[in-house]
């Protein structure tokens, strides 16, 4: 999509955003785009980091599961009813 871009299209680009924005709201635009920028990479990592943990974990907190039950009676059940 943007591969046809050359220079000149690029410079025009350029321009009809200064002409939008003005020179004075430019800095705090390219602040916001990069805060936004940074906060998207981190939940991105975030994401990935969570995909990969439950995969780890899931094999041998199942296998800890399955021997810890068996190896400890169960507790009773505390009723819902508040005690006085």
């Amino acid at each position: 999509m943007l591969g046809n871009l050359n220079g000149w299209h690029l410079l025009i680009l350029l321009a009809v955003i200064l002409l939008l924005f003005g020179a004075a709201k430019l800095p705090a635009l390219a602040k916001s785009v990069g805060q936004s920028a940074r906060v998207f990479r981190g939940e991105m990592k975030a994401m990935k980091e969570d995909d990969e943990k439950p995969a780890d974990g899931t094999a041998s907190s199942t296998a800890a599961d399955t021997t810890s039950t068996a190896a400890t009676p169960p507790k009773p059940a505390d009723s819902a009813e508040p005690k006085p």
